[in-house]
């Protein structure tokens, strides 16, 4: 049973699962718009949103902490003038709107993409 479980499985090990996200949100801060799964896209934003939310506020441990969970330094970079932008916003920095889907397999697409 899955009783207090969070989020989506996306028939994936917690570790494949992990560095999937984590590549999503890296290539999603540094584009600041990407085309996904819907069900995709409604994971990253809850995982991205925390990102910028902890960005807001610049401090040792919140860049250690964003370290840890992207592992990548210039993405960090970026995170924190995204926090910049978003200082005086209280949360809903991102957008998800759905669009046709995948011709392949059917799949309900979305874009995720950050408010300006």
């Amino acid at each position: 049973m899955r009783h207090r479980k969070r989020g989506r499985k996306f028939t994936k090990s917690k570790d494949k699962s992990r560095l999937l996200f984590r590549n999503l949100s890296s290539s999603f801060i540094i584009k600041e718009k990407l085309v996904t799964t819907e069900a995709k896209a409604k994971e990253l934003r809850s995982l991205v949103e925390k990102f910028i939310t902890r960005a807001k506020n610049k401090n040792l441990s919140n860049q250690r902490l964003l370290i840890k969970k992207i592992a990548n330094k210039f993405v960090v970079k970026k995170l924190f003038d995204l926090g910049l932008r978003y200082k005086n916003r209280s949360g809903g920095y991102i957008r998800i709107t759905k669009i046709n889907p995948r011709k392949q397999d059917s799949a309900k697409m979305a874009i995720i993409e950050l408010i300006k």
